[in-house]
């Protein structure tokens, strides 16, 4: 019997790209969210240490860190994939060349991950195969065990291996800190998500790996200088062929994923994908159109009217239609370029939301029980307790059709059986894995240890979701302005207001923030047409 809610999810046809050798969707697969980098790389170096000889461990990064601690005690980045290596693993990595860390750019760290592994018997490639000012932002991790194949697992979200990541769920951040905005302090707090899969879509992640690297055009083809210089440094510009694939992994669970990415048209074109691949934006697209209840997002940016106007026609559509969106505080970066054209796209985005849906937006920001704000990494969406995503995309333009991004939408057969088990009323009932996801993320918020309850509001509700979180965040709010007497209300949101900016910064603001903040990938057909 067919799952109506596999109607939630892209065909073949609707994700565009005849090219990939990507499969439609995926099922029989066991996700698990691990919310927090500590968490996150904990489960990391517990399988990676597990990989013997002739096992494969493939990864593709924004920004990685050889020194970066994976624990209190270690291993770093570096010594943990140099030691597989070592040990006959087959490590590979593409990581994205990227600019260098006078922009805050990563051009640094990247190059010393490679030198690391390259001297241990790994590969990795520095990756420039991108659109003008864009970049490599997929965040995946691959194990396979081709003698074993049920003890595969891939890693995939919004956590890179680097820096500031190995934060938990106290908010006091990363001993290891990248300099960011003095709001976030000297260790910022950070939160973030990164999804474990088991099952047959650990083959689907694989491939997303394999083709990109097995892509014949040279990494730095779009960028002489840098292939001049990489040229001379003696560093790897094309990739060896891969081990065969090994066979996917047997069914494990009941979950059904669906692999979404963003490539843009690029000259020379990418193999896998000639005309692009907008299979995310496209993604979100058919999901969002088809929430009732409760759309909750959290992402690092909330950007771009084209998003605004999709969640704004949703709101339209359905007058029981709430958005939840939680983001950061203020950008991670300090300085009128960093800030003004971020407030600026994300003013214009919530407001476009509100007009079309008032009372019925949400928007928070976090702080950590000492008041310090946190920085909102996560990239993730649940719909009506239906369908799920978690992944490297951001809600803007850039995301959605400029840099490349990688993100798993999960749709669960197992029906919760929590009342209320159908809060759309249309027979699709809430899924274990979306309401499971959400409720983790609000507990935190909520300061709630465990249970479905906070103080009379039932989070299993919509209604009682949005209420609690409202009603949390006014009190906090209401102690702050009363002086901060008594002791501090449990709870981490704050309501979110980006300040308005002034309409003679606005007039430079803008440009900057369409051109270099949140450009637009698409060719000019689809720029007309207004499609991805």
């Amino acid at each position: 019997m067919t799952d109506p809610l596999d109607d939630w999810l892209l065909t073949s046809a609707e994700r565009g790209n005849d090219w990939t050798r990507l499969v439609d969707r995926v099922p029989g697969n066991a996700c698990t969210p691990l919310v927090h980098g500590a968490t996150y790389f904990a489960r990391l170096v517990e399988e990676v240490e597990a990989l013997v000889e002739g096992d494969h461990l493939f990864f593709t990064d924004w920004r990685g860190d050889a020194w970066q601690k994976l624990g209190d005690d270690g291993p770093t980045v570096g010594k943990l994939f140099s030691d597989a290596a070592r040990r006959g693993v087959v490590v590979r990595g593409l990581v994205w060349r990227s600019h260098t860390e006078m922009f805050s750019m990563n051009k640094e760290a990247n190059k010393g991950l490679d030198t690391d592994l390259e001297e241990s018997g790994g590969q990795v490639i520095l990756d420039q195969r991108v659109h003008r000012f864009g970049s490599h932002h997929q965040k995946l991790v691959v194990l396979r065990h081709p003698a074993a194949p049920e003890r595969d697992v891939a890693f995939v979200g919004g956590i890179d291996l680097c820096n500031s990541r190995r934060d938990d769920s106290r908010h006091l951040g990363d001993p290891q800190a990248l300099a960011m905005a003095e709001a976030y302090g000297a260790t910022p707090a950070w939160h973030d998500v990164q999804l474990e899969v088991r099952g047959p879509a650990v083959a689907a992640f694989d491939c997303v790996f394999r083709e990109r690297w097995e892509d014949p055009t040279n990494a730095d083809s779009h960028n002489p200088a840098a292939r001049l210089v990489d040229t001379w440094k003696g560093a790897r510009l094309d990739p060896t062929a891969l081990p065969d694939v090994p066979p996917a992994p047997e069914p494990v669970g009941r979950q059904t994923v669906q692999v979404l990415r963003t490539y843009p048209v690029i000259r020379p074109r990418y193999d896998f994908a000639p005309r692009g691949e907008f299979s995310i934006a496209r993604g979100y697209t058919k999901a969002i159109r088809k929430g009732t209840r409760l759309i909750y997002v959290e992402d690092q940016y909330m950007w771009s009217q084209h998003i605004a106007r999709l969640l704004a026609d949703a709101l339209r559509a359905d007058q029981d239609l709430h958005l939840v969106v939680v983001v950061p505080k203020v950008p991670d970066q300090e300085g009128a370029l960093a800030v003004l054209p971020n407030r600026i796209g994300q003013r214009q985005a919530l407001q476009v939301c509100e007009k079309a849906g008032p009372d019925r937006v949400h928007v928070y920001s976090v702080e950590n029980p000492e008041g310090t704000p946190v920085y909102v990494h996560a990239k993730v969406c649940v719909i009506d307790d239906a369908w799920a995503s978690v992944g490297s995309d951001n809600m803007n333009r850039r995301s959605w059709t400029h840099d490349s991004e990688l993100t798993a939408a999960v749709v669960d057969a197992e029906h919760d059986e929590r009342e209320p088990r159908d809060p759309r009323g249309d027979g699709i009932g809430a899924r274990r894995f979306a309401r499971d996801l959400r409720l983790e993320l609000a507990r935190e918020h909520l300061d709630l240890e465990n249970g479905d309850v906070w103080e009379g509001h039932d989070l299993l509700d919509p209604g009682g979701f949005v209420a609690a979180l409202e009603a949390s965040a006014d009190r906090l709010d209401r102690w702050y302005a009363d002086g901060r007497r008594g002791p501090r209300p449990l709870g981490r949101l704050r309501r979110h207001h980006p300040a308005p900016v002034p309409w003679f910064t606005r007039l430079w603001a803008r440009p900057v923030y369409r051109l270099l903040h949140d450009p637009d990938g698409r060719t000019v057909g689809r720029r007309w047409r207004g499609e991805f």
